[in-house]
């Protein structure tokens, strides 16, 4: 039942018509990063993964992007989003949903700045045979 209440909440937050796995090659990799994988079912030509991802104290997903489009709902802690300019784009809590876009043009990384953990219920609509995340170099902030 509650995994049935995570889909339904991550689905009507993403309107399923519509950090983090990384790449094989990490260029910069996450730190204090665990991630369950609640289903993973393709459909077409479009590959839905619904990942509850949990981000130590301190924590980072590493810069990143995604092939396809991701949505996510803070489940616990906060979640500090980073642009590649290494502008702060968002702080989200509990109950908060975050939408991240896809391509290379959109380099991103989430950090756990709290003392708690981080859970997030992402759900991942990405291309058949593309990886969920791409691990990308540091654009050249001064944190990872």
């Amino acid at each position: 039942m509650r995994i049935i209440k995570r889909l339904a909440l991550v689905t009507a937050a993403a309107g399923l018509a519509a950090v983090v796995a990384p790449g094989a090659a990490s260029a910069t990799p996450g730190t204090g990063v665990s991630a369950v994988t609640i289903f993973d079912h393709v459909l077409g030509d479009t590959r839905y993964v619904l990942r509850e991802i949990t981000v130590a104290p301190g924590g980072s997903t590493g810069w990143h992007y995604h092939p396809g489009p991701v949505k996510g709902v803070v489940a616990k802690g906060v979640l500090t989003h980073h642009e590649s300019d290494c502008s702060v784009d968002g702080v989200y809590r509990p109950g908060q949903v975050i939408t991240e876009d896809s391509g290379p043009g959109y380099v991103h990384l989430g950090r756990n700045l709290a003392g708690a953990p981080l859970v997030l219920e992402v759900l991942y609509r990405t291309p058949v045979g593309d990886p969920l995340a791409v691990s990308t170099p540091n654009p050249g902030c001064s944190f990872e």
